[in-house]
């Protein structure tokens, strides 16, 4: 039997298609996918991702905990409200999960996958042992994201309709900064999100989040599916567990360097080892790379092609594989991204029987609506 987010029936009311979704009911779109992917890009939109799984971590050694659980170092998060990216990794190095992680005045609180939901809290619960630490899965806990160019203003101007105090939330959620977030009472409001747009995730209990939802869409945000938030997520450059990294995957043949807090060399965390000796490969040219595709010609990437990968000097390198592949509704061509051996160059990709030459490009394409990469 699926689960169901608070929102179900709001979905059935805003016409939504419903499929399948690692075990939940959830929304595809609710008529034109690319028309709500175009809306998030120009106006804004509302997601309804309840259910991600919100976890709580507290206790005299949450940091201390957190600092051994995660690649990226929660001391970073220097007052409440603060974020940052991290994986979660084996002790092979590869990704259990990425996650989000804040400060809280509390402790801690990470917003997980609900695809990895089972195997992530049986990690973080075996990972508990010799540490005073709680760890809570918040099931009462609802999301909505809220994005595009007008979101923050349109959730402001709607606060006093949810019956919020909607002078002094508004004014606090405006100054926010990006991976910050603020408490509101029982609200967590923070800027963290997964469009490449301007926009908030709003924590909230379940039971609130469907006055929120028809409260936004009075408001005249429209309600977006999670087809559009896959070609918006891809856009924007950003991976999708078990698509782009797994288990398997190493978070420096993900893009995910940047998320390893190496200092101090002192703490020690899950996977470092592994992680030393992989960083050794990459120097080496042994450890392959996430980059971007672009075909600008008629033509679909899809998750799962094969590419043959070329050097400069124009010598076979070997194959190389889509992780995500879509049509991009911005910037009206195909866009990917894909794992290929270090020194590559060049690549092609059998669309219906022809090599077909696609172009390596910094795994970034569209940014506040407008295309980023050369």
């Amino acid at each position: 039997m699926t689960n169901r987010t608070s929102l179900y029936q709001n979905h059935l009311d805003a016409g939504a298609k419903m499929v399948d979704f690692s075990g939940w009911e959830m929304p595809i779109n609710y008529g034109s996918q690319i028309e709500e992917h175009t809306q998030v890009r120009t106006a804004a939109g509302v997601f309804d991702v309840s259910h991600m799984t919100v976890v709580d971590v507290s206790g005299a050694d949450a940091e201390a905990y957190l600092r051994y659980l995660l690649a990226n170092d929660v001391a970073r998060l220097d007052e409440t409200g603060r974020a940052l990216y991290s994986g979660m990794l084996n002790d092979d190095g590869g990704v259990i999960d990425d996650l989000i992680v804040y400060r809280m005045s509390f402790g801690y609180r990470l917003v997980v996958n609900c695809a990895t939901r089972t195997k992530d809290l049986r990690w973080m619960a075996l990972q508990t042992s010799g540490y005073a630490v709680s760890v809570e899965e918040r099931s009462q806990l609802g999301i909505l994201a809220v994005h595009g160019p007008e979101s923050i203003e349109r959730l402001c101007a709607i606060l006093k309709d949810c019956g919020r105090d909607g002078e002094a939330e508004a004014a606090a959620i405006s100054a926010l900064g990006n991976f910050r977030g603020v408490e509101l009472d029982d609200w967590f409001v923070a800027r963290t999100g997964y469009t490449g747009e301007k926009g908030v995730e709003v924590i909230l209990p379940v039971d609130q989040a469907p006055q929120l939802w028809e409260a936004l869409l009075a408001g005249g945000v429209k309600p977006i599916g999670l087809g559009a938030r896959d070609t918006l997520r891809l856009e924007a450059g950003m991976n999708l567990y078990g698509h782009d990294m797994d288990e398997s995957v190493s978070p420096l043949s993900a893009n995910m360097g940047f998320s390893i807090a190496w200092e101090p060399t002192t703490r020690d965390f899950i996977g470092r080892a592994a992680l030393i000796a992989q960083r050794a490969e990459q120097e080496e040219g042994r450890l392959p790379l996430l980059t971007g595709l672009v075909l600008e010609q008629r033509g679909v990437l899809r998750e799962g092609q094969q590419l043959a990968c070329t050097a400069a000097d124009g010598s076979e390198l070997g194959s190389g594989v889509i992780t995500s592949g879509t049509f991009s509704p911005t910037l009206k061509h195909s866009i990917a991204l894909a794992r290929v051996p270090v020194g590559t160059v060049g690549a092609a990709v059998d669309l219906r029987g022809t090599a077909t030459p696609v172009r390596l490009v910094k795994p970034n394409f569209v940014r506040f609506g407008k295309k980023v990469f050369e």
